[in-house]
């Protein structure tokens, strides 16, 4: 069971083709610990199991399949060198891989990508890398890679839609059902392009079937479950690159086909709700990971029921998280838990308004944390844009009733998402 055609006609990735991956990655990659969570297993009712990839030495799963791509490539091949587009996580992967390997590469990333993912890149490739910044998205990314690797006549390291790369993945798969007593009854991966839910479900179904694999993609950058709705796959529009590591319009053919045929399920988790996930990962557990990675977490809260009483594996694709980001991650999760509110606020034409608003709007335990007036040249009087921290989500509908109490004419941000992206 190699890379192999099934039963419709494509090609797929068998046990056969993720062992040999393993032979490989074992030069390079660290076999993660699989660890027992009590925090979350606790409070889900059922034994949390978590798959350490952010202990990987790039701290991210990447490097298991784009180490295994490169070291299978023709000789002749391999010392022209490779190109590859990342939001970073695989460039790293690749940029780990050549440095080891001592051959040229061309990594190409969004401009948008977060500094400490370029710096690592550089860091991990140091001399044998070049890096090249273009564009919004990881696909303008993967176009200007693509047109690079034809000019240059150079391999290109495909970040998840390619049998290799799968079955470096897969060998993530092979390493939870060695480290676990007895098979899991549910696995929950993040999605991307897919190439990661491809390869560990195509190990984890081959020797245990009725475990079920549960994909996780970011709600505003949902192309699989697009995809699969479609019967086909397509391209977004536009999505949410918060979640950059999983944040792409179009996923894989293979990874495509391989999910819709063994994935049981996929689950949207609101970015919002990932930054809460995020926060608690650290806050109880001292984890750091980045919002691609902590995914599967967000999603145990969705799937409370049924995960009740069994054994589940999470599988922490990746700890690349930017500290720069904190403060937007704690925003985000204020918003999404319904704890901070803007709001535009007329105040009367008269002094004294915005001490009666202190005195009889605010509760004892709201906190303003941000006040401006929008009319500069008046700063005494005339509209303002406030945001109110609450300390509990109950609190938000008595706060509002005090305000049309008071006659004040106002605009709740957060329910007009143009206004709150604009001014926010």
């Amino acid at each position: 069971m190699g890379t192999e055609w099934n039963a419709s006609g494509t090609i797929s990735v068998g046990l056969t083709e993720i062992a040999q991956a393993q032979m490989h990655i074992k030069e390079v990659a660290a076999r993660t610990p699989l660890q027992l969570n009590r925090v979350l297993s606790e409070r889900y009712g059922c034994s949390v199991y978590l798959k350490r990839e952010d202990l990987q030495v790039v701290r991210s799963f990447k490097l298991r399949g784009a180490y295994h791509l490169i070291k299978s490539l023709p000789e002749e091949r391999l010392w022209r060198g490779v190109v590859c587009a990342s939001a970073g996580n695989h460039a790293q992967g690749v940029a780990y891989s050549c440095h080891t390997l001592g051959i040229p590469g061309k990594i190409y990333m969004p401009s948008t990508t977060p500094r400490q993912k370029v710096n690592q890149v550089a860091f991990f490739g140091g001399s044998d890398v070049e890096v090249i910044l273009t564009g919004d998205t990881f696909d303008d990314a993967f176009n200007e890679a693509l047109a690079a690797s034809r000019k240059d006549d150079l391999a290109f390291i495909h970040p998840f839609d390619d049998p290799k790369i799968i079955a470096g993945n897969g060998t993530i798969g092979k390493e939870i059902m060695e480290a676990i007593d007895a098979a899991p009854d549910f696995v929950f991966v993040t999605i991307g392009g897919g190439g990661l839910a491809a390869g560990v479900s195509a190990y984890v179904k081959a020797v245990s079937p009725r475990t079920k694999l549960i994909g996780i993609e970011p709600e505003g950058a949902a192309s699989m479950r697009a995809a699969l709705d479609a019967g086909e796959v397509l391209t977004l529009e536009s999505i949410d690159k918060f979640v950059d590591g999983a944040a792409v319009k179009r996923v894989g053919e293979l990874t495509f086909r391989m999910c819709r045929d063994m994935l049981d399920d996929i689950i949207l988790v609101p970015e919002g709700k990932a930054c809460t996930a995020l926060l608690d990962l650290y806050n109880e557990n001292a984890i750091v990971v980045e919002p691609a990675g902590v995914l599967p977490i967000a999603a145990l809260d969705l799937y409370r029921d049924q995960i009740a009483g069994k054994t589940v594996v999470c599988v922490i694709s990746g700890g690349n998280n930017d500290v720069d980001r904190m403060q937007e991650i704690k925003e985000r999760s204020l918003v999404f838990e319904g704890l901070k509110h803007y709001f535009m606020v007329n105040f009367p034409q008269r002094a004294g308004a915005l001490r009666e608003f202190l005195d009889e709007v605010l509760g004892p335990d709201d906190d303003i944390t941000r006040f401006e007036y929008t009319k500069k040249h008046n700063k005494d009087n005339g509209p303002a844009l406030v945001g109110i921290e609450l300390k509990n989500r109950q609190d938000y509908e008595p706060l509002v009733a005090r305000m049309r109490r008071k006659g004040l004419h106002f605009l709740e941000l957060n329910k007009d998402p143009v206004l709150f992206n604009l001014l926010i």
